[in-house]
């Protein structure tokens, strides 16, 4: 089955507003003509939102905006927190759920990443659930294992129809930001493990539908042969996502792999 690439930037606690303002028409100059052979999307901090925002729709560029978290709660007194009907009013399209960081540093549980995948789903907007092992989870051979406990527990009560608008991101956590990097057989090898588990908790249908990006050191040297590989649909990139250059290369890599 042919999926679209996939590609998000993740900007993490980087940026000031005009920055990212120029970040963003950076790859809009350089790549934006790709956005109809490439779904991209910029995670932005939250109080840049509505600026960033404000750019992407003033140039048409097609770039989604998307928010790094969110709160499970419509409302109430849950202080520093965001709910998804803000994010909205700020034009997100698309959340991330369960990055590495939120779970590792933070420390969010399954219970919470999943709440949060189920709140972005009911406001109708895109989920991104990432799963990933730790550098002694690999070690001790259990990276299939925890990407499924982590998959399954990420989309416990999703329905069938919620699941479309659900896109995995396999992020290996010793890979975040240490220049370290799967090799390809290695990343396939999880991806085609974590669509198998899709297949289980789905159907082999919407399992085949769904895309699941890379995340860990993807850079414009790397970015081609790993999306090259067949259950790799794109990539959720930190560090290369601050740089229009690099961000923009790995958008056309992304648009090249799969013609």
């Amino acid at each position: 089955m042919s999926r679209k690439p996939i590609v998000g930037g993740n900007w993490k606690m980087n940026t000031t507003l005009a920055t990212g303002a120029d970040l963003a028409r950076g790859v809009i100059e350089q790549a934006g003509a790709l956005t109809g052979d490439v779904d991209v999307a910029f995670f932005v901090p939250f109080p840049y939102l509505t600026g960033i925002g404000s750019t992407l729709q003033d140039t048409g560029s097609g770039i989604a905006l998307g928010s790094q978290d969110v709160y499970f709660e419509e409302k109430g007194a849950f202080t520093g927190e965001v709910s998804t009907s803000m994010l909205q009013d700020c034009g997100v399209k698309t959340v991330l759920a369960g990055h590495s960081e939120r779970r590792h540093v933070i420390g969010e549980t399954d219970e919470l990443v999943n709440k949060k995948v189920l709140a972005t789903l009911a406001a109708g907007m895109e989920s991104v659930l990432c799963v990933g092992e730790t550098l002694e989870q690999r070690e001790a051979g259990e990276t299939d294992a925890v990407n499924e406990k982590q998959a399954r527990a990420g989309l416990e009560g999703v329905s069938d129809g919620q699941f479309a608008r659900v896109t995995i991101a396999y992020e290996p956590v010793w890979a975040i930001g240490t220049g370290k990097t799967a090799t390809p057989e290695d990343a396939q090898a999880a991806h085609e493990k974590i669509r198998a588990v899709l297949a289980d908790l789905y159907s082999e249908d919407l399992a085949q539908a769904c895309r699941i990006q890379y995340g860990g050191s993807v850079k414009p040297g790397n970015a081609a042969e790993l999306f090259g590989q067949p259950d790799i649909d794109g990539g959720l990139i930190g560090g290369a996502s601050l740089k229009a250059d690099d961000f923009s290369a790995i958008i056309k890599a992304a648009a090249e792999s799969k013609k």
